[in-house]
């Protein structure tokens, strides 16, 4: 079927394409890989660049630094002539994202866990929130496919999962685990070395992880699994066309309400129009709503794919503590990839508790001189003057550090709008963030960081705090776009494809229904191989 709209005759207009993918992050370089074998005329957009292994941080001495610079997790601060701004002063957490080849992994802790087969049935299970239209094991194949294509260190047999096998050997524990693993052991509680996306063996031509300090600011070595050195070689080698620093401002739609591709903004800043056949967005939980938002036309006066007016709703962030300890051994510190084990021991509901779902926790390592530094001042450990070298000794490498990975559930006044005001760089209206933290988390979240404390006290560790104002935002944007097996009550169906515009998928973290209480890229990107399986096995009737 052809969806072709007639273009602005004052806008150039590009060459047809079977499928247009909006975002080369996680899963827009997913889906791309996946859908290469069909042999169709298949090209992403790409509002950033490509990050050179030279670029990375970590080649210098100023590693450090550039994280509060153009390394910084959030966009804001970065403030990138690739970035967007967005209006996030009405959340109690900051909106983290990372534009360019590979997205959000260029900068993240590589940490991998799956989601557990109970987070898609919160509402069957605990009554809150929704079941999700498809379960554990519809994705579990893909789950076993991303992490041959990944490359996931681990160790078989967590009894908190369903067996699934690693390909590579855990990340060892060194002595920030081993001693988390102790403490451990005294009180009882689970524990097990985390799925983590980092190459802790030479991989399908990766060389393996050296240490070189934490993962948040790129991996200058490769060791470490971002979009842009697994899926996006694979597909640009199966002849998928990638054009980088090209900025979406809307996808258009023709007389019969299907989407007929998308005007960007060029390298050069010239507006232009790119027909399509087909579009996925893969732009992420903010960007992907944002665009919608943006697409509004007569025939879709409240935005684009939103007849159910949920596109934005039920924003779920992850409030993430992090709790603190220090003890009198000398630690890891930044020596290793960040999270070295997880505890499932408070995941799954339990009645006696005061709140349903749970919580991940995640054991970390310390972090650098420079970091250990500004973030002791800014929480008052570290004091100026006479005493300042002396408490900074017993600090530096002697920090031990757990978050408390909690579940958001989805709450409609959580949302992503567009802002009245602020503008990207291209004109193009930027998000604007509500958010507060509901009171099953707001509990959630002490719980944990009770456990958590507990743990690094029986650990030997003193001068334990927990910061409850930053959150550690961890850039976890997901359930704005839900899936649903209901028009009125999600956006997409259960594979992906808006209700409304039958020939426009979604496949980021936008569709999730519940966020579960765990990292979300290795669902993200199942997810995403998952839709575009579907798609190959729909090709005949896959607009009907």
């Amino acid at each position: 079927m052809h969806a072709q709209a007639s273009p602005d005759a004052a806008r150039p207009t590009d060459e047809i394409v079977d499928v247009l993918i909006v975002g080369a992050g996680a899963s827009g370089a997913a889906v791309a890989w996946s859908l290469a074998e069909t042999r169709m005329r298949i090209l992403c957009l790409e509002q950033g660049d490509w990050t050179k292994p030279t670029d990375f941080p970590t080649n210098g001495r100023d590693w450090e630094a550039r994280r509060y610079a153009d390394f910084d997790i959030s966009p804001n601060r970065r403030a990138r002539d690739s970035d967007y701004p967005i209006n996030d002063d009405n959340s109690i957490m900051k909106i983290v994202n990372f534009n360019g080849v590979g997205g959000g992994t260029i900068l993240f802790t590589a940490h991998y866990p799956r989601l557990h087969p109970s987070d898609f049935r919160v509402r069957t299970l605990d009554g809150v929130a929704d079941d999700w239209p498809i379960d554990y094991w519809t994705l579990e194949p893909y789950f076993a496919e991303n992490d041959r294509i990944t490359g996931v260190a681990g160790l078989a047999g967590d009894p908190a999962y369903p067996p699934h096998q690693p390909t590579m050997p855990p990340v060892p524990l060194g002595k920030t685990g081993t001693r988390y693993a102790q403490a451990m052991n005294k009180l009882g509680w689970h524990w097990w070395p985390s799925d983590i996306a980092v190459a802790t063996t030479d991989y399908d031509g990766r060389a393996k992880c050296i240490n070189l300090g934490h993962c948040t600011p790129g991996c200058a070595q490769g060791a470490k699994a971002s979009a842009d050195i697994t899926y996006w070689p694979k597909a640009l080698r199966a002849r998928v066309e990638l054009r980088t620093r090209c900025r979406v401002r809307e996808i258009t739609t023709n007389g019969h309400g299907m989407a007929s591709g998308a005007v960007y903004y060029d390298p050069n800043g010239v507006e232009r129009f790119q027909p399509a056949e087909m579009v996925i967005l893969a732009a992420n939980g903010v960007g992907t709503p944002r665009l919608l938002l943006n697409s509004a036309s007569s025939r879709f006066p409240g935005g684009l794919a939103n007849s159910s007016g949920l596109v934005g709703r039920n924003l779920m962030l992850h409030p993430w503590p992090q709790v603190f300890g220090y003890v009198e051994d000398e630690m890891d510190g930044d020596r290793g990839p960040q999270t070295v084990m997880w505890s499932k021991e408070f995941y799954e509901t339990d009645p006696s508790r005061d709140f349903v779902r749970g919580y991940t926790l995640q054991f970390t390592r310390g972090t650098g001189p420079a970091n250990e530094a500004i973030t002791s001042m800014v929480a008052g450990r570290l004091p100026w003057g006479r005493d300042h070298h002396r408490v900074y000794r017993t600090l530096l490498y002697h920090r031990l550090q757990i978050g408390v990975a909690c579940e958001d559930l989805p709450e409609a006044h959580n949302r992503v709008t567009l802002d009245p005001v602020l503008k990207d760089n291209h004109g193009i209206p930027a998000p604007r963030i509500d958010y507060t933290i509901g009171e099953n988390t707001r509990r959630m979240m002490e719980h944990g960081i009770a456990r958590a404390s507990h743990i690094l006290e029986t650990a030997g560790a003193k001068n334990i705090s927990c910061s409850r104002t930053l959150l550690n935002y961890p850039g976890h944007l997901l359930g704005t776009a839900r899936m649903g097996l209901d028009p009125e009550r999600s956006v997409v169906n259960e594979w992906g494809r808006c209700h409304d515009v039958k020939n426009l998928f979604i496949v980021d973290g936008s569709i999730w229904v519940t966020s579960g209480g765990v990292n979300p890229t290795s669902t993200i990107q199942a997810l995403a191989l998952y839709i575009a399986d579907t798609i190959k096995q729909r090709l005949a009737t896959l607009f009907d």
